[in-house]
């Protein structure tokens, strides 16, 4: 655990208090801080009540109070500030986050900050595989998994690998990354940034004080991120290393056939044939391992090593999953594909897919996903948007009702079998939320897992 000591001996406000909320009261108070803690939840609140002092922060008086740690689900612009926000900023009190915390704590140690909208939790996940492989010490959190401050302190020699949201990225005054990478940005999270712009503006936050010695790294392949590298190449002090799966890339690193192109010396050298990577199937995790490999790179990693490590990276839980692989067939648990867009990414990786699909349908549904129905042999639903799917499905792709998960798992596997495709992949990739039959995407995705377990163990298939 970190241990935050700028605040000893002062109040401090802790607003939110799930894992990262409650890693920086723990983190504060072991250096000292007088620790002031509060969430809306009033569960939350009589569960904690025994290791926190719970004081409501929206009636306290802020005279007094040196700062509010926001977690980063709660709002301090838009669409209004929580009412424990606007207290402490009419009194003047600092409002920052859990990554400015560890910036403070660990001032000596290096930062590679990972953002986007999609694919930053792979990319997070990839370069701390890399560097770990090299032999470096590490530490891999912040929006994905372990908290920034439940985090080992590391010091001079050790790098952090944070993945950085929009909101955490906000909440930083001081932190600088010595290699940022931003990978892509779409519309998403505009109930908190108010605007296309406010979200951008978010994003880019993770260039914000790099130094001529630092790194940019940036995708290019959508128009936003596009012109960002070019101010960056103009006015920052940084080096900007532009990536791209869709063309070649002057100073950077690039995709051209399959093959990863690195651009950053004298004249660009082909260091890896992707395909070997398996668990980096598709476009957009070509982007991620492009990414992933110019910030290893920028760490002082040989190329060898890197490309290496790509290779055996075994990627992240319930995006794109390879469980298992039986007679031929490749399980594929990708239970965090909650949307449409997040679906497609899928089903453009495999060509002879028995896709299982549905729970708590989102707006849309799967229509978006119908120039990919040639790729689907046969689709098995489950869940509340069952007869919403099938009526999209109907005419173009077989289906049948299944359900639940487990009749899903079952009916792909044995048509699967009985078809004997090339190829075949029984995909768990529902373009759906899992509210409606399981506790999140992660119960619904190690059910798969372990249904797909008992495919194995079974006497006779």
């Amino acid at each position: 655990m970190i241990v935050v000591d700028d605040f000893q001996g002062r109040p401090v406000g802790v607003l939110g208090l799930a894992k990262s909320g409650r890693a920086a009261a723990k983190a504060l108070a072991a250096g000292g801080a007088e620790i002031l803690a509060w969430d809306d939840n009033p569960k939350v609140r009589e569960a904690l009540a025994a290791e926190l002092p719970i004081r409501d922060l929206a009636t306290a008086d802020w005279r007094d109070i040196a700062a509010l740690v926001l977690s980063p689900g709660i709002p301090h612009s838009f669409p209004e500030p929580h009412p424990a926000v606007t207290r402490a900023r009419e009194a003047g009190a600092a409002i920052i986050g859990d990554l400015e915390l560890l910036g403070l704590a660990q001032p000596e140690a290096r930062y590679i900050g990972i953002t986007g909208t999609n694919g930053k939790s792979t990319t997070t996940a990839l370069i701390g595989h890399i560097l770990a492989a090299a032999g470096r010490r590490i530490a891999v959190g912040g929006n994905l998994g372990t908290p920034a401050l439940s985090l080992a302190p590391l010091g001079r020699d050790g790098s952090y690998v944070i993945e950085a949201s929009s909101f955490q990225l906000e909440l930083i005054s001081t932190l600088a990354f010595d290699i940022a990478v931003l990978l892509n940005i779409t519309p998403d999270h505009l109930d908190r940034h108010g605007t296309m712009e406010g979200y951008v503006a978010a994003k880019r936050h993770i260039f914000a004080r790099q130094n001529k010695a630092a790194v940019a790294i940036v995708g290019v392949d959508d128009a936003i991120c596009r012109d960002l590298s070019d101010e960056l190449r103009r006015t920052g002090p940084a080096r900007v290393v532009p990536i791209s799966v869709l063309e070649p890339v002057s100073a950077g690193v690039y995709v051209d056939q399959g093959w990863l192109v690195d651009a950053m010396g004298p004249k660009p050298v082909r260091v890896l044939d992707l395909g070997l990577a398996e668990r980096l199937p598709g476009a957009h995790n070509w982007q991620n391992a492009a990414a992933a490999y110019a910030a290893a790179r920028a760490s002082g990693v040989d190329t060898a090593a890197v490309t290496a490590a790509i290779c055996s990276f075994p990627g992240l839980a319930h995006r794109q999953e390879l469980v298992d692989t039986i007679d031929g067939i490749r399980y594929i648990n990708d239970s965090k594909a909650t949307n449409a867009d997040a679906t497609e990414k899928a089903l453009l990786c495999y060509p002879a897919i028995y896709w299982i699909a549905g729970g708590l349908p989102k707006a849309g549904g799967i229509a978006p996903l119908t120039p990919h129905f040639g790729r689907l042999r046969h689709t098995f639903l489950i869940g509340r948007a069952t007869e919403e799917f099938a009526a999209t499905l109907d005419g173009s792709v077989p289906f049948t009702r299944c359900g639940d998960l487990a009749t899903a798992v079952a009916a792909a596997s044995a048509e699967a079998r009985h078809d004997g495709v090339p190829g075949a992949v029984v995909l768990l990739s529902p373009a759906c939320a899992s509210y409606d039959q399981f506790k999140n995407f992660e119960e619904r995705g190690d059910t798969f897992r372990s249904l797909v377990e008992e495919l194995r163990e079974a006497p006779s298939r």
